[in-house]
């Protein structure tokens, strides 16, 4: 398969392709013009890049999937670690975006939004 079939067939760009194989998570073969040249094995390790990074995980996190992926004496407790860790970095980022949602309504319910100059907003926002 070619860059574009292969694109297609996984849902990704073949930007996304080409720097996927730059950083070396896909190693596509290369015919005698230069040309990259798909295997379905590159597909499903396309396939599931796509999906793990649709999850939030990080390309090092997807390196490491990937390897476990491939490993067919892995742990699945490895996996589970990782998993879990990212699960851990996804609720203390959920967290985070409540208390930022918590504060920015209480301030615009405290803004008149009308003609005066005061404003509640931009003074928490000097204040800090």
């Amino acid at each position: 398969m070619n860059i574009g079939d292969v694109a297609e067939r996984s849902g990704l760009p073949p930007k996304t392709i080409r720097y996927y194989e730059d950083i070396g998570l896909v190693t596509p073969q290369r015919s005698s013009n230069g040309y990259r040249s798909f295997r379905e094995s590159d597909l499903h390790k396309l396939t599931f890049l796509g999906r793990a990074r649709s999850l939030g995980f990080s390309i090092e996190d997807c390196r490491a999937l990937l390897a476990l992926y491939e490993d067919e004496t892995r742990a699945s407790g490895d996996v589970k670690r990782i998993a879990k860790e990212h699960l851990t970095r996804i609720d203390r980022k959920i967290e985070e975006l409540s208390a930022m949602r918590s504060t920015l309504s209480h301030l615009v319910h405290a803004c008149a939004g009308d003609d005066r100059p005061n404003c509640p907003i931009l003074n928490e926002l000097e204040q800090g």
